[in-house]
């Protein structure tokens, strides 16, 4: 050590003032602890017995990367620092293992349970030109597996109608063996196949649904449709909102602006997911100043508010037209001949082929075709009523033929002498010929004596439902 000081000080100053600071930095560099160091009493902290208990749980986030399900029993107990290290020492993590992160490792409940009976999971989305058997072997099943899946009852039903866009959800063990097979099959129904060694299992799992009801109301500006749309209803619900009062009122013809309807209709929800739009419950329409109810009670029917059928003996319309061309006139000019004769029925415009309806139920008397009427048919519905069907494309019944209200009977055309396609319509009482349009129909059925208690409460209900809502939202504009 002498001899170091005495060559440092034979040394220029210059030298020794530079060697000086190098050591000063050599020895700070050296008192400093370096990260492995902090990272080993941290280490030994934790597992130190004089700071922590024999036996505790093991952190989540300190647990073997081990896939769950490989742990067995053991996994579920509270393991002690011994039972730690001698998992990792004696039973390492397969090279295939994916490590648990967490938030992974904190799931529990059937997710758990999923994972540890299904170890791969994947998601094979049904493209352009895809049959169950592209798909299967697209997820690695054998031939043998793809055969036994297809001869299941419900596989047969509802996997071999698979369409693009669908998809189905294939499940195997660690082995890479298949173990389930998923399909949704709508939005409440789910076909689950499992398989157990070669043992299958099908069954279709469903949602609980909710109902709820829903109410909306709108007034007439330019037409029902627009003001429909705008309520929020699907074009499913105008149809079956003009149906109901289909009897009552010509929504072609009878419909002003300022006229109104409110509807009370089922909502279905699965899990608080919107599925799909119900029945409609109850129904106000008002229409040139006066008012139409209807109630939809428990058999599927729609009866008035005071328990009256919706249901008429014969529909105000028998086709769904464009337009009236020519109303029922007893002085009228023939477009044709030019003379004044008689105009003993209704024309309604629409395109060639539309259906045509039996406007009530009753037996075909005639069917057949003339120069004049073209393709007809004439309807016999009882002793005092007739109606008539002219110059249809086609007849679908035959002389003879007993029919039912709303039944196809034809297609609208352009046969006979016509100046153009539309369907000609009369309607006969007691031999006289009557204004389709504004004849006064039968009188409705009213709902049975011993439901009528019943319905009146749920129609009081409903009505006072709709009334309040309506009052609700006139009160918010």
């Amino acid at each position: 050590m002498g001899k170091v000081i005495t060559l440092f000080k034979l040394l220029p100053k210059k030298h020794q003032v530079l060697l000086s600071i190098l050591s000063v930095i050599t020895m700070i560099t050296m008192l400093l602890p370096s990260e492995e160091a902090q990272a080993s009493r941290q280490t030994r902290g934790l597992n130190d017995p004089a700071q922590s208990p024999s036996s505790y749980d093991v952190p989540l986030a300190f647990r073997a990367p081990v896939r769950p399900g490989d742990l067995g029993e053991q996994a579920e107990q509270n393991l002690t620092e011994e039972h730690f290290a001698a998992e990792q020492a004696s039973s390492p993590a397969p090279a295939s293992a994916t490590p648990l992160s967490s938030a992974e490792a904190l799931s529990t409940g059937a997710e758990s349970l999923e994972s540890a009976n299904h170890r791969d999971v994947e998601h094979f989305n049904v493209k352009n030109g895809d049959t169950l058997a592209a798909v299967f072997t697209r997820a690695g099943l054998s031939s043998k597996e793809v055969y036994d899946i297809t001869q299941l009852p419900l596989a047969k039903q509802n996997l071999l109608k698979i369409m693009p866009g669908e998809e189905i959800v294939i499940s195997k063990d660690a082995n890479g063996a298949l173990t389930e097979v998923r399909y949704r099959v709508d939005a409440v129904s789910t076909l689950v196949i499992t398989k157990n060694h070669d043992q299958y299992l099908e069954t279709i799992s469903e949602k609980d649904v909710e109902v709820r009801s829903h109410f909306t109301h709108a007034n007439i500006k330019t037409n029902f449709w627009n003001a429909a749309v705008d309520a929020g209803m699907t074009a499913n619900q105008i149809m079956q909102l003009s149906t109901i009062f289909g009897w009552d009122i010509d929504f072609a013809l009878d419909l002003r602006e300022g006229d109104s309807f409110a509807i009370i209709y089922e909502q279905e929800y699965a899990n608080g997911e919107f599925l799909r739009n119900g029945n409609i419950l109850a129904a106000e329409f008002v229409n040139q100043d006066e008012r139409y109810t209807a109630i939809r009670y428990t058999d599927g029917n729609y009866y008035s508010e005071n328990g009256t059928s919706m249901r008429k003996a014969f529909l105000r319309s028998p086709v769904d037209f464009k337009y009236v061309s020519s109303n029922f006139n007893p002085k009228r000019l023939h477009p044709v001949t030019g003379q004044v004769k008689a105009h003993r029925g209704v024309d309604y415009v629409a395109a060639i082929g539309t259906p045509i309806k039996a406007a009530g139920s009753g037996r075909v008397i005639e069917s057949g075709y003339n120069q004049f009427n073209g393709n007809y048919v004439v309807i016999q519905h009882n002793n005092t009523y007739t109606t008539k069907y002219l110059h249809l494309t086609k007849r679908n019944v035959s002389k003879g033929a007993t029919v039912k209200q709303g039944q196809i009977i034809g297609t609208l055309g352009k046969t006979g002498r016509v100046t153009g396609a539309h369907l000609h319509y009369e309607f006969i009482v007691n031999g006289v010929h009557r204004n389709p349009r504004t004849v006064t129909f039968p009188k409705s059925e009213a709902i049975a004596r011993k439901e009528k208690p019943q319905f009146d409460a749920l129609s009081q209900q409903l009505m006072a439902t709709i009334a309040q809502n309506k009052q609700t939202q006139l009160a918010m504009q």
